[in-house]
């Protein structure tokens, strides 16, 4: 031990001797932190952090979409670790702890942003094409823009970031200045933006996606006429069209279709998608309406996806969109095991991946669907003039792929009638897909469907979550939203 001291130390020496000759050595690469964001390699990459930073991917996916059903009156869960969080949802007793809200709902958006400030504070000086300047720019500010959508629909207005030259510490804004912000700057990028169908790196986003991400804005906002008129101007495109098979649209080798026109990519590896591993029931081993069997390469976790028997039995007779629901299974015994009448069918909208792999899949996200433009239309000219031929048209388009019978204007005779009918409508066609909370907040019923379930403590501040609390011991200009 001796020996092995000595010669440690004698190690140790030498190695001090020559630090000044191991500074010295050569760069051989191009890069160092004067230059790289002057490169298209630097600015890219940078923009690329921001995509995936302002994207729902991978366990972001996961929190964000869980958080926003959890509360509604579509899906709740059981078991597992996450069910911690799912209790607190499920029962309205959410508060500005909740780790998921901060990590996922607070963190990442703003480093979207901070990622996105980056880059239009630099790609000016970018030894690139003006045309590629333009096109980074406005995929950056897009990217901004998405970010602070979803942190307004979450916690309403909050803290406007433009520059890292910024103060530390920034008050909330109005109401009315997070609306005009968002609103101008997805108009503003939109004409910079490639067109859908153009050649680009898949995932991307077009001047489509910020189209239908205004209209859905317009719509949230109850911005009617705006909405109406975005969403007609992305019906006039001609890129987009309703997926012919629902129950085929979500699966992986489906996924580069006309209908998902604002799309998240998932992987097989990490990021993917993890809801399947919720879905599955405990002990499922197949699936016998298509004979789907479990592979040992994917996993079903403890925590168990539940959709309520009020949603289920909702559906009319024959609606295809219940293809994904499975309310019976084959268990590793061979028996067959029913779902129904349990609060306990399974959404298997995301249908496992073949070659999902522990507990990844790689069915991408739908962010905005061609269907939500054509409902969204539908419902902003109902909220305008009342029932109307065109909105009974746009709803009938997308009963038609579920082939289910085509509604009549004469049955609805008021404004509260259609706008309920489209309340149906919305849950049978976005089930899991993290649309139910901002549909119910838009339409009234959010702390009301709670209150009927039970839930006697849900109350109005409820539509918007907490401030969380390590953001607002970051930032004393912070306010917290009223209830909390």
């Amino acid at each position: 031990m001796k020996i092995l001291k000595y010669n440690l130390i004698a190690v140790g020496l030498g190695m001090m001797s020559a630090c000044s000759g191991m500074l010295d050595e050569e760069l051989f690469s191009q890069m160092a932190p004067e230059n790289f964001l002057t490169t298209q390699e630097g600015i890219k990459s940078t923009l690329d952090a921001a995509y995936a930073e302002g994207y729902l991917n991978g366990y972001s996916h996961h929190s964000v979409r869980n958080i926003e059903e959890w509360c509604t009156d579509i899906e709740w869960e059981t078991g597992g670790g996450e069910n911690r969080t799912a209790v607190l949802m499920i029962d309205f007793t959410w508060d500005a702890s909740v780790g998921w809200m901060y990590g996922d709902m607070w963190l990442k958006p703003y480093r979207a942003i901070r990622n996105a400030n980056v880059v239009l504070e630099n790609v000016d000086a970018a030894d690139i094409s003006e045309d590629l300047k333009r096109t980074y720019a406005s995929e950056a500010r897009f990217i901004r823009a998405l970010s602070y959508y979803y942190l307004h629909s979450w916690f309403g207005p909050v803290p406007i970031r433009q520059s890292s030259e910024d103060e530390l510490y920034l008050a909330r804004p109005s109401e009315e200045e997070i609306r005009q912000f968002v609103e101008s700057e997805l108009l503003a990028v939109i004409p910079n933006l490639p067109d859908p169908g153009e050649e680009q790196a898949y995932g991307r986003v077009t001047n489509g996606g910020a189209r239908a991400l205004l209209t859905k804005f317009y719509l949230n906002t109850k911005q009617w006429q705006k909405a109406a008129d975005m969403a007609q101007e992305v019906m006039d495109m001609g890129n987009y069209s309703l997926y012919p098979d629902y129950a085929m649209l979500f699966r992986v080798q489906n996924e580069r279709n006309n209908e998902f026109i604002l799309a998240y990519p998932q992987t097989p590896q990490v990021p993917g998608n993890n809801y399947i591993n919720g879905a599955f029931p405990d002990g499922f081993a197949s699936d016998p309406e298509t004979g789907l069997t479990f592979q040992n390469s994917w996993r079903n976790w403890a925590a168990q996806y539940r959709l309520y028997d009020r949603f289920y039995n909702s559906f009319e007779a024959g609606d295809k969109r219940m293809d994904l629901i499975i309310d019976s299974y084959v268990n590793g015994q061979g028996n067959t095991v029913s779902l129904l009448n349990n609060n306990n069918t399974r959404s298997f909208k995301y249908w496992p991946d073949p070659n999902g792999l522990g507990n990844e899949h790689g069915n991408d996200v739908p962010g905005v669907r061609y269907a939500d433009i054509l409902l969204s239309r539908a419902e902003a000219l109902n909220e305008l003039n009342g029932p109307n031929q065109e909105s009974i048209d746009l709803i009938n388009m997308v009963r038609e792929r579920a082939d289910v019978a085509p509604l009549n204007l004469i049955d609805f005779g008021t404004t509260e009638a259609l706008r309920n009918h489209l309340l149906n409508e919305r849950a049978w066609e976005f089930y899991t897909e993290g649309k139910r909370r901002e549909d119910q907040i838009r339409l009234g019923t959010f702390v009301s469907s709670a209150q009927e379930r039970g839930v006697s403590n849900a109350k109005a501040t409820h539509v918007l979550f907490p401030i969380p609390q390590a953001a607002l011991d970051a930032n004393p200009n912070l306010i917290q939203n009223e209830g909390y």
